[in-house]
């Protein structure tokens, strides 16, 4: 049996495929498309889950919409669970008239049900089962109850069969059953609206007087189809809810008294500055200095004793270097910063899950509306605060064309996960007493980038306005510590999962050409090995930025990061662990090819690499969205020669400064 979940945004249907699925969960890509799907199997049974997009309705206008249509259509689905918000069936059940048009059999699940009270509503659920024809369940997934009759029910198919529930005019009703008589294929009441839509998806199908029955629509109403179809689903909606809803006393809510602070037009703006601080504060500044001295006297110890025992196996003094200065080194310097990540992702899951996102995007979208952007965009950077990828991939959610290239370039700007061992090695090292601070005020540069790069690119490339952001605001709530807590354990698995594929390659291939000559010799300085003969080749470009020096190893390591931003700390550990005192040199230890670097041009040195092109796979994933690699090749040149030249500027004319100042 295969089943999937549909809903809008926000109706508690992932959580409600969390809690049927538990760790039985699989994430893969739609095929075709590089966009995440969640499947599993419902605990201790046979039956396969699928986890649609977060929908409204099933017209097309955004990437996700079309998935999840493609996939209701064109699966070989046995029922469809259709998750609603029940404290706003108006906005949920618009999706449902069109579900209802589907041949799947469906089951309405009436979700937080907890929070009716608070609202001050009564849903009649029975009222509401009697007027759909299909089964109607009241559950709350968020405090687990209903679910055991609605497990049984579709465990032992005791749903009801579904009816063909008629909700326009008999006059269109006539032209529907008109057109829908000419196809046997499956939904064909669903295909008919369409193609009396004028849908572009079906002008292959040609069936008899269509166009008069278009023509004939638009006369008699005045309006295009898709705009008369729409009006009638909304009425029968509003006559539903006139049915089935009734109002008891109302409660204030929580919510409500939340939102006249954080939602403060006022207020908001350093509310959000505040949590933004303390979540790098928390990550970096706190986490960082309890953990990372720790962390790295771990490995080195375990460096010693690894190079002990390898050479009591009589193992060749390059095979003792390889596994200690090459693989150790680079992997191990990336480690010590998990503990950090942890904390990041738990406190922007803790945002995520709590609903306040949703606000400050929706606070936020004044704001981003003028820079041709709109709230909408928000989501991708805080998505890619996390991982570039997935917050590039969110952008498919923005139907305004102009946006979504917007966002795709700019979201690679917001520090992501890969990029904090960058900002924590230097702010560590360079900032110890205020680690936290320099790593938020990275954060805050990022915003200031994004904004003047969101104004030049509308002025001279998008001319086109934002697009109009609508969004329902979900209640606050406390997010369930198991789920967070199973999110924040998939992140940071991800995390390690790429620590050890990409960087155990990149490592062992920095080491073997920081190792060997171009004349294959073993044991050579580093600065005359193949690696610094390619470095030399473009430390030129860094000359500025690194305050006169001529480095090949941060040249390197910056390159490196197109690979995966992980290796530029893994890269310089394993040129510094080469070319310092062996395997327990730190990366800016005395000796070290990486002594040069001062406050100034580390804090430039991390500015380069937090805004110069991604790693390949987002810059893979841009490709993928933008739809030409021309588009993906000038995002790169701009990401890239604006990074440069605020990285030039910092260092630069900061150490022109520190100079002249005798420091």
């Amino acid at each position: 049996m295969r089943i999937a979940l549909a809903g809008n945004p926000n109706s508690g249907k992932t959580t409600l495929f969390n809690l049927l699925c538990g760790t039985n969960q699989k994430i893969g890509n739609w095929p075709g498309v590089t966009v995440e799907k969640k499947t599993g199997f419902w605990r201790n049974t046979g039956i396969e889950v699928i986890d649609l997009p977060g929908i409204y309705s099933l017209s097309p206008y955004s990437a996700d919409e079309e998935i999840a249509r493609q996939a209701l259509f064109g699966e070989d689905l046995d029922l469809v669970i259709n998750i609603v918000d029940a404290t706003s069936l108006e906005r949920s059940l618009y999706l449902t008239t069109q579900l209802l048009e589907l041949d799947t059999p469906l089951i309405i699940v009436l979700n937080m049900s907890d929070n009716l009270i608070k609202k001050g509503l009564e849903v009649d659920g029975k009222a509401l089962e009697k007027i759909l024809g299909v089964s109607v369940f009241t559950i709350s997934a968020l405090k687990q109850t209903g679910l055991q009759e609605l497990g049984e029910a579709v465990k032992q198919k005791t749903f009801l069969p579904k009816q063909t529930t008629k909700i326009f005019p008999p006059a269109i009703e006539t032209h529907i059953a008109t057109i829908s008589e000419q196809f046997t294929s499956k939904h064909h009441r669903f295909v008919t609206i369409k193609l009396l839509e004028e849908d572009r998806h079906f002008t292959y199908l040609r069936p008899l007087n269509l166009q008069a029955s278009v023509n004939e629509l638009k006369a008699e109403h005045g309006v295009d189809a898709v705009e008369m179809f729409a009006g009638f689903r909304y009425r029968y909606v509003e006559k539903i809810r006139e049915q089935v809803v009734t109002a008891v006393p109302v409660i204030h809510t929580m919510t409500e008294k939340l939102d006249r602070i954080f939602l403060n037009k006022i207020l908001a703006l350093p509310i959000f500055g505040v949590i933004m601080f303390l979540i790098y504060f928390l990550s970096v500044g706190v986490v960082g200095s309890l953990t990372a001295d720790i962390i790295s006297n771990l490995f080195a110890n375990l460096g010693t004793s690894l190079s002990a025992l390898l050479q009591g196996w009589g193992a060749s003094p390059w095979a003792v270097s390889l596994i200690n200065d090459g693989i150790l080194a680079g992997v191990t310097t990336l480690l010590v910063f998990v503990p950090q990540l942890i904390m990041l992702f738990f406190l922007i899951g803790l945002l995520e899950a709590s609903g306040y996102i949703a606000r400050i995007s929706f606070f936020l979208d004044r704001l981003f509306h003028r820079l041709g952007l709109s709230g909408r965009s928000l989501i991708p950077f805080i998505v890619g605060s996390g991982c570039s990828v997935p917050g590039i991939l969110a952008s498919r959610a923005i139907d305004n064309d102009s946006e979504r290239k917007m966002t795709i370039l700019l979201t690679p700007f917001v520090p992501c996960s890969a990029k904090l061992p960058i900002i924590a090695l230097f702010a560590g090292f360079f900032f110890p007493k205020t680690a936290g601070l320099v790593s938020f005020s990275m954060y805050l540069l990022a915003v200031f980038v994004i904004i003047l790069s969101a104004l030049f690119l509308k002025k001279f490339f998008f001319k086109r306005q934002g697009g109009t952001y609508i969004s329902e605001l979900p209640d606050y709530h406390w997010p369930n510590p198991k789920y967070l807590a199973l999110d924040v354990y998939e992140r940071t698995l991800e995390f390690i999962k790429r620590a050890g594929s990409i960087i155990i390659l990149s490592s062992m291939f920095i080491w073997l050409l920081a190792s060997f000559n171009f004349r294959f010799q073993y044991g050579v300085d580093p600065s005359s090995s193949m690696l610094a003969g390619i470095g030399h080749l473009f430390s030129w470009l860094f000359y500025p930025m690194l305050g006169g020096e001529m480095s090949w190893g941060a040249a390197v390591a910056a390159f490196q990061g197109l690979i995966a931003k992980e290796n530029v700390v893994a890269s310089m550990a394993v040129i510094a662990g080469l070319s310092g005192d062996g395997a327990n040199a730190t990366i800016f230890a005395n000796g070290s090819l990486f002594a040069f670097f001062t406050p100034v041009t580390a804090i430039a040195f991390i500015v380069f690499n937090l805004f110069s092109a991604p790693c390949i796979a987002s810059i893979t994933a841009m490709k993928k969205e933008f739809g030409t690699t021309k588009m993906m090749l000038y995002a790169i040149l701009f990401q890239t020669s604006l990074a440069w030249i605020i990285a030039s500027l910092i260092g630069g004319v900061g150490t022109l400064i520190m100079r002249g100042l005798g420091l």
